[in-house]
């Protein structure tokens, strides 16, 4: 059973409601949530949450490590092995798209890029914003610069590591994948597509939710560590504005602004993405089409039992 949504949603929570109606397994399909770093400011569940249901694949990684999307799946196939072999359901859950895209459709077969291209790459970027580098992409790869937002400062120093490495353009590599490990699985494929002005409120609510419970004090703790900006967990959301916030660049109430603003930014990003890549998933949009979708879950457990 695969659960996606944007931010906010209410995945967990109706994850965990499913897990005890049916006996499954909560296995983490979001990005932020793999790092143990940012509990509070990346809403992964509580302790009191994995009490409920067991839950895997959250809090597993440390926040120096730069995790690939092919890692995430190397992972995610062993958990889904052994819950096969142990006869238990397994209920992916997150808002991080590429991971079920992976899942379900495979992975490209890109090459590996050695460590230390990705650094000479990282250090003739370093000063540069991200608009240049984009034109600098555009003028070696114009289609595949076109496919990338300009601001998309990840995606557009990954397209370049890639093009120093091989020689070839990101998109030369995405024709040919590998199966994913869900390819010709039959599972429920849910999307929690809840009403957009009551989400953004609810986003808003629950980042100031987040300070309160020391989401600011797990950022100070993160950056002491003074990693590599560039890596994922440093781009959480929240996180950059709460460490301009330490740094003595912003209010605390502008950075909390920002921070929501962010996030409600990637909201939409996240229903564009599953609404143009994903085909076949059922939307649920109000709380009748998910009650529907818990039973069809339930049922479906129980004729596999």
């Amino acid at each position: 059973m695969l659960i996606a949504g944007p931010t906010a949603s209410g995945k967990s929570a109706w994850a965990i409601e499913i897990a005890r109606r049916t006996g499954g397994i909560i296995l983490n399909a979001d990005s932020m949530q793999l790092y143990r770093d940012l509990r509070v400011l990346t809403a992964r569940p509580s302790p009191e949450d994995e009490a409920e249901a067991e839950h895997r694949l959250y809090g597993v990684i440390d926040g120096a490590v730069n995790f690939s999307v092919g890692r995430y799946v190397e992972q995610a196939t062993a958990e889904l092995a052994a819950l096969r072999a142990a006869g238990r359901l397994p209920i992916l859950v997150g808002g991080t798209g590429l991971y079920f895209k992976a899942l379900t459709e495979g992975l490209s077969d890109i090459p590996a890029v050695p460590e230390a291209v990705r650094e000479r790459v990282r250090r003739s970027c370093q000063d540069h914003p991200t608009e240049a580098l984009h034109q600098r992409l555009a003028a070696l790869d114009a289609s595949g610069a076109a496919a990338l937002r300009p601001s998309d400062r990840m995606r557009v120093m990954r397209a370049l590591e890639v093009l120093e490495a091989t020689g070839r353009p990101l998109a030369s590599f995405q024709a040919s994948r590998r199966p994913g490990p869900l390819a010709e699985a039959r599972c429920l494929r849910l999307f929690l597509a809840p009403e957009r002005k009551a989400l953004h409120a609810r986003i808003d609510a629950r980042f100031t939710a987040m300070i309160a419970a020391g989401a600011l004090d797990e950022v100070a703790a993160l950056a002491a560590r003074r990693l590599d900006p560039m890596l994922p967990l440093m781009r959480a959301h929240g996180a950059p504005a709460l460490m301009a916030h330490l740094r003595g660049e912003m209010a605390l109430a502008d950075a909390i602004a920002r921070a929501q603003a962010d996030t409600r930014a990637y909201v939409k990003r996240q229903f564009t993405w599953f609404r143009h890549q994903m085909e076949g998933w059922r939307w649920l949009a109000t709380e009748e089409d998910r009650q529907d979708a818990l039973a069809l879950a339930v049922r479906g457990s129980r004729a596999a039992s």
